[in-house]
């Protein structure tokens, strides 16, 4: 499951709806949400995103908090580590080869690490 499809669920669940009733309301598939909500699905769209928001009734930071997974939740990803650190490969490498036998608190640990050496995301300008 994605950051995205746990968050969806609840929120889904919260306000009584089945996938196959949000599903319809949104105009997806019962079968996308599932995979979706399962992370057999890469990241949903903005377009999507903000009509589950709607249907769903999350507003301000619930809506920024699904916006920011949507992006973080791509179940299968690539990583270029060409042209850095040597150690970055490696990173990545491990990373692959071990994420599955890591447990909560280290998943936790990583993530903190992660999040504190996060720089600000630059505003993205518009056509």
């Amino acid at each position: 499951m994605t950051p995205f499809g746990a968050k969806l669920r609840f929120y889904r669940e919260r306000k009584g709806l089945s996938q196959a009733d949000l599903a319809a309301a949104v105009g997806v598939s019962a079968a996308y949400l599932s995979a979706l909500e399962h992370g057999r699905r890469g990241r949903p769209g903005f377009d999507l995103v903000q009509r589950l928001i709607g249907q769903l009734g999350i507003i301000w930071d619930e809506a920024e908090e699904m916006m920011a997974l949507a992006r973080l939740s791509h179940p299968k990803i690539v990583i270029d580590t060409g042209g850095l650190d040597p150690r970055a490969t490696e990173l990545a490498n491990r990373l692959a080869r071990q994420m599955r036998d890591l447990d909560g608190k280290t998943l936790d640990q990583l993530l903190d690490i992660l999040r504190a050496a996060e720089k600000p995301a630059t505003p993205r300008r518009r056509r």
